[in-house]
């Protein structure tokens, strides 16, 4: 009886892990600007974050600081861009596997 609840607890475990990553596999256009400074979201400092389906995600593989000047009139922290990206979400941030910026003009 002890095997069967170990059991079944850790198959809810390893189905609750499961649920909380999603894969983006296809550049997918999200939008990508200073967490802190277009998003509201709490941090330390200026950071990349992206939005996805309407939630705001902390993004790691590529920093703020790799897109040009944050502080630029069209930087993060003073405009929120459009980025194609691909990567997965996973523990409430965004992994990125690639992250190039969409020229609107």
């Amino acid at each position: 009886m002890k095997k069967l609840i170990f059991m079944l607890f850790l198959f809810i475990g390893i189905a609750a892990q499961a649920q909380d990553k999603k894969i983006i596999n296809k550049p997918t256009i999200v939008e990508a600007s200073c967490g802190e400074c277009q998003f509201g979201m709490k941090g330390k400092s200026c950071d990349l974050a992206v939005r996805i389906d309407g939630k705001t995600y902390f993004v790691d593989g590529t920093t703020i600081h790799d897109h040009g000047d944050a502080h630029a009139e069209d930087g993060f922290c003073n405009a929120i861009r459009k980025a194609s990206v691909t990567g997965t979400i996973e523990k409430n941030r965004f992994k990125a596997t690639s992250f190039t910026l969409v020229n609107e003009k």
